[in-house]
């Protein structure tokens, strides 16, 4: 089992940048991918990023690309994701996942680690 806690949430204005951050706990994360799903009010949980962790392969949703980048730190076990030119569109609960390949974590399907979720919310 993996144990998943993140961080960095808050509140900033439209074009404004936060980083958010997942501390990874568990003897298999190493072998994991890992990603970024959100879930903005009246809306089904979606998929925003996502990054192989023992290989340097990545894949992110259409409506995030090229505004926000994610990245990890294996030997802290820790993944992030740098959020730029945030919209109010951007505003959702923020939640790590950890999955056994990027596909499932790409097609939302058998995810088998979740995080508790951060609130990012984007003032206009």
């Amino acid at each position: 089992q993996v144990q998943l806690v993140e961080s960095g949430g808050g509140l900033v204005q439209a074009g404004g940048s936060l980083r958010l951050a997942c501390a990874a706990a568990g003897r298999t994360v190493s072998t994991l991918a890992m990603g970024w799903f959100r879930q903005a009010p009246g809306k089904e949980r979606e998929f925003v990023a996502a990054r192989n962790w023992g290989v340097d392969s990545t894949d992110y949703a259409n409506s995030v690309k090229g505004r926000f980048t994610i990245s990890r730190d294996n030997a802290k076990k820790m993944l992030y994701l740098q959020m730029n030119s945030l919209t109010p569109e951007d505003t959702a609960i923020y939640y790590c996942a950890a999955a056994a390949n990027l596909a499932r974590l790409v097609n939302n399907q058998n995810i088998d680690n979740w995080g508790k979720g951060t609130l990012v919310t984007v003032s206009s």
